[in-house]
Formats: C-alpha cells, structure tokens, sequence
C-alpha cells in the first residue's frame, strides 16, 4: 500500500490517513487471531523479540500486536532492572525462564540484548561480560531455534530528529512524562555511543539462523503495520478460526431478582446505576 500504488490513501507528508491506517490494522488484527489460533493448534513456541531505541516505537507495536488476542497465547514480558539474585545467575537465566511453552508466543519488550545496549554504553558492565555475551548469543539462540522455537529478531530504527521530537511530546504530556527516564535522559547525549554498540552488535549477531529485521519507525503508524505484516509473512497458517457458536435460550427466571439495595456500589460519576433509571433493554 504504497504512496505511489494507492496515492488517495495517503496525505501530502506521505503518511497514511487515519481511517486507511485504522482499516489496515483492523485486517492486520484479525490475522493474528488467525495466527494464534494456529499457534495454539500446533503448539508451536513463537519468541518475538523488540529492541531499538529509546522512543523507536516498540512498545506500540507490541500493544497493537496483541490487542485482540488471548493473554493466555500472547504474552508481553518486559524485565525490570535484575534483583541482586539475578545479577549472580548465567546471564541469559532470567530471560529463559520466560521463554515460551508450547502453543504460546512470547513478546519481549527488550531481551537478553541489553547487554549490547545499555549495559554497554552506560558501563554497567564489563569488557569481559560483554564479549562473553557477543560469542555466546548466536550459539544461545541457535539452540533456540534447534529446539524448534520460531525466534524472530526486530530492531526499530528511529532517527535522532525525530526521537528527540518525541521526547519532547512526552516531557510536555503529564500522561507520558512517566516514560521518561533518567536513563532516556543519559542516553541523548551518548547518540553516537549507542550506534556504534548497534553496529557491533548486529554484526556478531545477525546470523542466518537468527538474523535482524529492522523496521524504519520514524512514522510510527507506518512502523507498526510494516512490522505486523513481516510478523504475520513468517508463518504460513491455516485459518482455524472456530465457527459460530448457536447460543442456547436462557432459562426464563424472570421471577428471581438478587437485592441490589445492601451492595456497595461504586459512585455513578458518569451514567447511573441500577434502579435509578428503567432497564435499558439493549444492555448499553
């Protein structure tokens, strides 16, 4: 869906419109829940990872990825700073333990490659850790994949106009200033610190058993819709979509109402509760 291909569907900037944008992840949507059920019928262990920069848009692609589906199939992990527990374990333990089961996909918001990012640029560990963990991550997600997890790498790839723009909107939003972090803080002024930890990265870790996909994310709708199609072009799946269900006649109990006057019901700031106005028959 191209500016050149379809160009009524885009504005003069070349961003999608808002209701072509909405159409699209509508389809993107209903596709996933195809590919869940897929995932689920197979029991297949699907592992998605997102890394990029601060800002890049990851953590959006993720809500819209699993918006409409189970919790239960789709889980989002995204660890916090290691306990003094973790920070004595093998370093890749923690992320195991939360890799997924059969007849699950696991989304994490940041992995194992902190590591090569932050850890790295930040100096929150050492020379030794780092190299250790440049040898040991192909061969860590090579037994991954020889294990028969689908493994699936995304880097979002934001530039540094448009991610400084973004801390902006947040700083002036009270309700994103809290996704603003000393460490977002530090990490403007280290730009060129983590480009070099990126390049290096991917080149010991874009393997053809594992290999990187990077999603352009300046535009952020766009980002999220090129990156559920790729999600979705990596599986070939079958549409297990149940029929529907004929839904039985509810018994006619008509003569039993609960008492509602003794329960403590919360203050009806917007709308009204039971009894103060007749049954709307439609349930709205």
């Amino acid at each position: 869906m191209s500016p050149e291909e379809y160009p009524d569907r885009y504005k003069e900037s070349g961003v999608l419109k808002k209701k072509h944008y909405k159409r699209e992840l509508h389809r993107l949507q209903e596709e996933l829940v195809k590919l869940q059920y897929h995932i689920q019928e197979e029991d297949l262990q699907v592992c998605v990872v997102f890394e990029g920069r601060d800002a890049a848009g990851k953590g959006g692609a993720i809500k819209r990825i699993t918006r409409r589906l189970n919790p239960r199939v789709a889980r989002v992990v995204a660890l916090g700073k290691p306990t003094e527990r973790e920070q004595g374990q093998w370093y890749f333990q923690r992320y195991v333990e939360q890799l997924p089961t059969a007849g699950e996909m696991v989304l994490f918001d940041r992995s194992w490659y902190n590591r090569a990012g932050v850890e790295r640029v930040m100096g929150f560990c050492t020379d030794e850790e780092y190299e250790e963990f440049l040898e040991s991550t192909p061969e860590f997600e090579r037994l991954l994949v020889r294990s028969g997890m689908t493994l699936i790498k995304y880097w979002f790839s934001v530039s540094d106009a448009e991610q400084e723009r973004r801390f902006e909107k947040r700083n002036e939003d009270p309700k994103r200033r809290w996704k603003l972090s000393p460490m977002d803080l530090e990490a403007r002024e280290r730009w060129a610190a983590y480009s070099r930890a990126k390049d290096e990265m991917f080149e010991h870790t874009d393997t053809e058993h594992a290999p990187w996909h990077v999603v352009h994310a300046d535009v952020k709708k766009h980002a999220r819709l090129n990156c559920i199609s790729h999600l979705l072009d990596q599986f070939d799946y079958p549409d297990y979509t149940p029929d529907p269900v004929d839904l039985p006649d509810r018994p006619d109990d008509s003569a039993y109402r609960p008492p509602i006057d003794g329960q403590r019901w919360v203050p009806a700031r917007y709308g009204s509760n039971p009894g103060d106005v007749p049954d709307r028959p439609d349930g709205s």
